[in-house]
């Protein structure tokens, strides 16, 4: 290991040199507007470790899916179980799935029931602008629920006219067909896309169908443009070991998520003004034994309806950030019984800039109010530095909080307890970190603290007790994480390389109980790379590895391989992942696939 690191260093110092003589010019990301905040910012002027995923990234590495896009990003923890990203939990920064926070252009679309169901809205790549990935607390910025950070899903803003077909097949009886179509007219913009996608399973019950839709579209572009998101993801698919004991092989799940939304963005004077309402839909059918649902079966359904207000005043002393959002929850679940709750979270914040824009200085803090908890107000600061043209400083600080979960407070079966009493989870994180960003070469570091108290865990005295809800855990992760990203040319060819590592050491709090059921697992080593080389002309490769260590000792190292063609209005392409065989599992025991292939076919219709 400790060799694999030293070549790994040696690697990147050789890369910083070649840098400083490589003066090719290339794409860079650093004007692009972060848009998951209050305050307009260009990537590179931001005082937080955020990091961006395009969709470009996303063609050129042969994944499918947002989870497998994930992967590749060191600090980022995508515990899967099966192919396709079927069923994934998201973790930042050695959270939990409960406290990272998904939105979808700025929407906010966590689930009230469980964070299980964060990802069931992640979008089909075909509609994807970027991804933003904010790590560290984010609650000033976001609510509740960004405890360790938010990724956020930018949808593109339009498709030339026309549509695309794409058909893929591959192991294990994997299908799967989508149209995505492109409509511009004068005062109007569509993008629509249908997929359905299903395979066989991997191993005994792991079948899974797919079907998703996607509309999103501008209206009034020449006065005031009015974006409207619609979005349906249904799943159903075979839960072997998914959850309770490896042991449990007949389970089953289908799920229903959707999202209606409508933005805009209002520009007089000084001031910018983004308004956005919204309803969330998710349905959750559990089945115990898929042949006889009358052994146990739960039934949850959940909504919320939104509305928000965002806002920035632009003055000689800086930009002011300001917001209010208001929500109203409802679950009826025939486990977690009828709920609901009506929360208003005002958020304000204020970016002063000295010393010839050189000193940024930004305090903000957001106060929430929930009809089933109290009051919390969550400060935080960030501080950047600009020492050079092309290196910043920066560092935050700030409290963060998470409520419970309706399935922590009232889930109840023959082995599991909720807990109605519950405290919010809450911390204290602090940050510090560094940029160098040049026009073919990009480095960050950084590295944090996080001071976590009434972390939620299931805990039993006796092994014949029922798992129960607890306050219990008091937490502190240290870690840090550096980026690197080189783009150079080889024979008028572009080429990129990626790699990330990560570091998490977590100092947990004896528990009085003997038995803890979601013992702190966090990834110790994660290191991530990916190589995206061409050498002929329309011919794209990628060749992506990642090694995970976690904290109870089971480490792997896995190599997915990607490659397109293009030829006109055709691309023919091959993803294969896990060449080598590797035998892993990311949770719950579930073991993942061995090296499997999916092969694909694009024709673009104009």
């Amino acid at each position: 290991m400790k060799n694999k690191f030293f070549l790994a260093s040696f690697f990147i110092g050789s890369l910083i040199v070649n840098a400083q003589v490589n003066k090719q010019k290339t794409d860079t990301l650093n004007e692009v507007i972060v848009s998951s905040s209050r305050i307009d910012l260009p990537f590179n002027k931001n005082s937080r470790t955020i990091q961006l995923i395009t969709a470009d990234d996303i063609k050129k590495s042969g994944v499918s899916n947002v989870a497998d896009a994930l992967q590749q990003i060191a600090g980022i923890d995508i515990r899967r179980r099966g192919t396709s990203g079927m069923q994934a939990d998201l973790y930042i920064r050695g959270g939990s799935f409960d406290e990272t926070l998904l939105l979808i252009d700025g929407i906010k679309v966590d689930d009230a029931q469980t964070g299980h169901h964060t990802m069931n809205l992640a979008l089909p790549i075909e509609v994807i602008k970027r991804i933003e990935i904010i790590k560290g607390p984010a609650a000033r910025v976001f609510g509740q629920n960004a405890f360790t950070g938010a990724i956020n899903i930018v949808t593109k803003d339009t498709l030339d006219n026309g549509v695309s077909l794409d058909l893929k097949a591959g192991s294990f009886g994997q299908v799967s067909a989508a149209v995505t179509a492109g409509v511009n007219l004068d005062d109007s913009s569509h993008i629509i896309h249908f997929s359905k996608n299903a395979s066989n399973g991997y191993r005994f019950n792991t079948d899974f169908d797919n079907t998703n839709f996607v509309l999103k579209s501008t209206f009034d572009k020449k006065e005031l443009p009015i974006e409207m998101l619609v979005s349906l993801s249904e799943r159903n698919f075979g839960a072997n070991g998914f959850y309770a004991t490896p042991a449990a092989i007949n389970q089953y799940e289908k799920t229903k998520a959707s999202l209606i939304g409508f933005s805009t963005t209002i520009k007089k004077g000084n001031f910018t003004w983004k308004p956005k309402v919204y309803w969330r839909h998710n349905e959750d059918e559990y089945i115990y034994v898929r042949s006889n649902p009358s052994i146990y079966r739960n039934l949850h359904i959940s909504n919320k309806f939104a509305a928000e207000l965002n806002g920035s005043y632009s003055s000689n002393i800086g930009v002011t950030g300001f917001g209010i959002e208001t929500a109203k929850v409802f679950l009826s679940s025939n486990n977690l019984g009828a709920n609901n709750r009506f929360l208003t979270t005002m958020f304000l914040e204020h970016r002063l800039e000295l010393f010839n824009n050189k000193l940024d200085i930004t305090p903000g803090v957001a106060v929430t109010y929930f009809s089933d908890f109290k009051f919390f107000a969550f400060p935080g600061i960030d501080i950047g530095y600009q020492l050079l043209d092309n290196v910043r400083v920066y560092g935050n600080v700030g409290y963060t909080y998470r409520i419970p979960t309706y399935t922590d407070m009232y889930y109840k079966s023959p082995t599991t307890i909720g807990n109605s009493n519950l405290e919010p989870e809450k911390a204290f994180a602090q940050e510090l970190g560094l940029k160098w960003n040049v026009s073919n070469f990009d480095l960050s570091v950084a590295a944090f603290n996080r001071n976590s108290n009434h972390l939620i865990d299931y805990v039993k005295m006796l092994s014949t007790d029922p798992w129960q809800a607890q306050n219990i855990q008091d937490v502190t992760t240290k870690g840090f994480e550096t980026q690197l990203l080189y783009k150079f040319r080889v024979n008028s060819f572009n080429q990129k390389l990626q790699m990330g590592y990560s570091f998490i050491k977590d100092d947990v709090k004896q528990s009085a109980f003997n038995f803890s059921q979601y013992s702190l697992n966090s990834m110790k080593h994660q290191f991530v790379g990916s190589y995206t080389m061409q050498f002929l002309r329309n011919f794209n490769n990628t060749i992506s590895y990642r090694y995970a260590e976690r904290t109870t000792g089971g480490s792997y190292s896995v190599v997915d391989f990607g490659t397109s063609y293009n030829l006109k209005a055709f691309e023919i392409s091959l993803f294969a992942n896990n060449i080598f065989n590797t035998a892993y599992t990311e949770t719950n025991l579930v073991p993942m696939p061995k090296g499997n292939l999916m092969f694909g076919l694009r024709y673009n219709f104009k």
